[in-house]
């Protein structure tokens, strides 16, 4: 969350992200909405409410936007349940790491940061938890095989299948529909690799 705070001061608002065609200001927004409006975070996953959701992220975008960011900074309300830690970090680790690249790979010349081991532990937690729901969309089987001893995790069960792998820090964007943005290796027959390069990802 800090760091990514950071680098938004050091962007400004009106930078690209990996997100569509948001800016670092509506990425904030989204954040802000997300935690402190849950009347309208819930079109964030139920489609029929996302219009709603645009709205009032539309009205929290349109903020100054060092105080916009500083509400991110700031974290959840008293009223989250993401105050508790353990819910903080099972709600949020891999939203702030996805996010914070998702920044970070929509400027020129990014590469990627060295994790310590504590979040890549937490990050492979996601893997193992999430990957399943996150490629359920993929057309083939897909194996994750972290390169730093981590036991690989089967996201999906099915023939043809295609092995990605990477650090942990990639997967995780790779099964978060960042494919394209994220470096890791593929082995598996061509159309299968670009099936799964090409699917939508995410929840």
């Amino acid at each position: 969350r800090a760091e990514l705070c950071d680098l938004f001061v050091e962007l400004g608002p009106d930078q690209p992200t990996l997100c569509g065609d948001w800016t670092t200001r509506d990425l904030a927004a989204h954040l802000v909405v997300r935690e402190r409006r849950p009347d309208a975070a819930i079109g964030i996953i139920v489609s029929k409410l996302a219009g709603y959701t645009d709205k009032v992220q539309a009205g929290v975008a349109d903020t100054d936007w060092l105080d916009l960011v500083d509400t991110v900074r700031t974290g959840p309300p008293i009223w989250s349940p993401t105050r508790i830690a353990k819910i903080d970090e099972l709600a949020n680790t891999a939203e702030f790491f996805v996010h914070h690249e998702d920044v970070r790979r929509a400027q020129s010349a990014w590469e990627p940061r060295d994790l310590d081991s504590d979040l890549t532990d937490a990050l492979y937690g996601v893997l193992t938890k999430m990957a399943r729901r996150l490629v359920k969309s993929s057309p083939v089987g897909i194996v994750l095989e972290p390169d730093d001893g981590h036991a690989p995790v089967i996201a999906k069960q099915a023939e043809p299948s295609v092995t990605v792998r990477g650090c942990v820090g990639e997967l995780v964007m790779f099964v978060y529909g960042r494919q394209l943005h994220s470096k890791v290796e593929t082995f598996g027959d061509d159309d299968s690799v670009t099936a799964v390069n090409t699917a939508s990802f995410g929840i």
